[in-house]
């Protein structure tokens, strides 16, 4: 199994740097030297660990042998995106993400994202053994500080191997999950760090129901969470409500979304236009509260995605949305604001080859209108005069200081995403008239000639409940899992992708019949773990 050489100094890292600890601590226990048993000694010095993991969920890769180019979600979430076809972007830019949209990365073994993806969550499912399994072993009195530790823990790992099993497995709707090989199911900690074989994809999804119902029974006695970095009660039944989708338990998702979703109210039009920055928004449940000076800049989540971050990934490479889907956006939904169908596409180096003026952009037909409407969307949006623009931009996410590289926050998990779990899981169920009630709550709020009735079977609910899940989560990481559970492959024809720029990732067959959609174990694993061969690949 890959492991981290400094399993020990990093437990201690994670629990003094990354949060701090008193003065004396710091004198007596350097980090250097803190042994494991010490920083799991007791529930003070377990609650920085999983701080340490809260930060290492966005902020640069701190892990040996991993990079620093993919940090966590900052990284994973548009990925996943970039994948899934759903952020699209206009030119090559400066080559971040270029081999993962053009499906070259996810299926070679000896690529970056694969490995940083494997050896994160891994890492994340080591701590959380550590944790749950010193509590189980100790001596240690319950009190609600101790249930929030473990709760947490136990949630970390459950959310790590659905993470791993839905990326480096097939699908468990559209494979065979009784035989179709998962991934190494890990329970200890510590040396002699042995590994394991592939268990199948429904032994762990077992360990992984077996571990979220844990982690609600220990939040549902724990002290209230720090702030919405910490996995809380509702973000574990959030989480249990994606798994559940996942597997289609479409009862148990609904359910639980449901709960996630409690006390989490949907954004007005001035809050969901606010740019997405904040975890601060009402629908938040779980996200990143970015500390400044952890901040991963040219890696964090916002360089990606928000049209004003000052990088060169966005300076000359505007992240757009498919104008198919853009294009049924009713003029009563204000979600229409979040991209800019009509922006002068003004880079010479767009993939279209309609940029650099107003003689090969189509919208328009003089130099003046060409130059004055670039002016006026830098001005709106605050970015800088190198920056470029391009039909269906996005604006959907915007700095609290445009134009800078400042950190914002990063969002995981909404409120409006359990609705639409919810409508799902109940057009699944063929409730009608519970899947209309659900995905009314999410369409009359963003959509103001929104009518419910219009969709009166299960066909016509679930494209709504598709094409709603692509409009309100576009940038926010679901599409490339969301192809697998649907069975739908890409086909970006008509999105406004180019085909010289996407290559691979223009076109593919749906995940059932296509086993390019598996992402590729790292070849280190392979070789790392004696208890997998080549033979083990996907």
């Amino acid at each position: 199994m890959i492991r981290n050489k400094k399993y020990i100094y990093l437990l201690a890292f994670v629990a003094m740097v990354f949060v701090g600890c008193t003065e004396e601590y710091l004198e007596t226990a350097p980090t250097d030297s803190i042994s494991e048993s010490t920083a799991l000694s007791n529930e003070d010095n377990m609650y920085l660990v999983v701080n340490g993991l809260h930060r290492m969920m966005y902020g640069q890769n701190q892990l040996t042998g991993g990079e620093s180019s993919r940090s966590g979600e900052s990284h994973f979430i548009p990925m996943f995106d970039a994948v899934g076809g759903n952020i699209i972007h206009s030119s090559p830019g400066n080559g971040w993400m270029r081999s993962d949209l053009q499906w070259i990365s996810h299926v070679n073994p000896n690529a970056t994202t694969n490995f940083n993806l494997w050896f994160q969550r891994y890492h994340f499912i080591e701590v959380s053994n550590a944790i749950i399994n010193r509590v189980s072993g100790g001596n240690f009195i319950e009190t609600a500080k101790l249930n929030n530790v473990v709760g947490q823990a136990y949630a970390y790992r459950a959310w790590s191997y659905w993470r791993l099993v839905t990326t480096f497995s097939k699908g468990y709707l559209v494979g065979d999950p009784s035989t179709d090989p998962g991934v190494p199911l890990i329970l200890n900690e510590g040396a002699p760090y042995e590994g394991a074989p592939r268990g199948t994809v429904e032994d762990v999804y077992t360990q992984i129901y077996t571990d979220i119902d844990m982690a609600i029974n220990h939040l549902k006695n724990a002290s209230a969470p720090e702030d919405k970095s910490h996995i809380s009660l509702n973000a574990a039944y959030g989480i249990k409500a994606r798994i559940a989708l996942s597997k289609g338990d479409w009862k148990v998702a609904a359910d639980n979304a449901a709960l996630a979703r409690s006390g989490y109210p949907l954004l007005d039009e001035s809050g969901w236009m606010s740019g997405f920055n904040t975890v601060d928004l009402s629908e938040v449940i779980w996200g990143a509260q970015v500390i400044d000076t952890e901040s991963n800049f040219f890696q964090s989540y916002f360089y990606y995605v928000a049209f004003s971050f000052n990088g060169s990934q966005n300076r000359s490479n505007p992240k757009l949305i498919s104008k198919e889907l853009y294009d049924r956006i009713p003029a009563t939904d204000y979600r229409n604001k979040a991209w800019l169908p009509l922006a002068p596409n003004t880079n010479p180096a767009a993939s279209n080859d309609q940029g650099g003026s107003y003689e090969t952009d189509p919208n328009y037909d003089n130099a003046a209108d060409f130059a004055a409407a670039k002016a006026a969307i830098i001005a709106e949006y605050g970015a800088t005069s190198a920056h470029n623009t391009h039909p269906y931009m996005n604006v959907k996410f915007q700095l609290k200081n445009p134009g800078s590289t400042d950190p914002d926050d990063v969002i995981y998990m909404r409120s409006s995403e359990m609705v639409l779990i919810e409508a799902e899981a109940k057009a699944m169920l063929n409730d009608i008239n519970g899947a209309q009630n659900a995905l009314d709550i999410l369409g009359s709020a963003r959509d103001s000639g929104f009518d419910k009735t219009a969709f009166s079977t299960q066909t016509s609910l679930m494209d709504e409940i598709k094409w709603q899940r692509r409009v309100e989560l576009w940038g926010e990481g679901f599409s490339y899992h969301d192809n697998i559970r649907w069975d739908e492959g890409l086909d970006q024809s008509n999105s406004g992708a180019a085909q010289v720029l996407y290559q691979d990732g223009f076109m593919q067959a749906k995940p059932s019949v296509n086993d390019n959609w598996i992402f590729k174990i790292p070849q280190k694993e392979l070789d790392a773990n004696p208890f997998l061969t080549e033979a083990d690949q996907n």
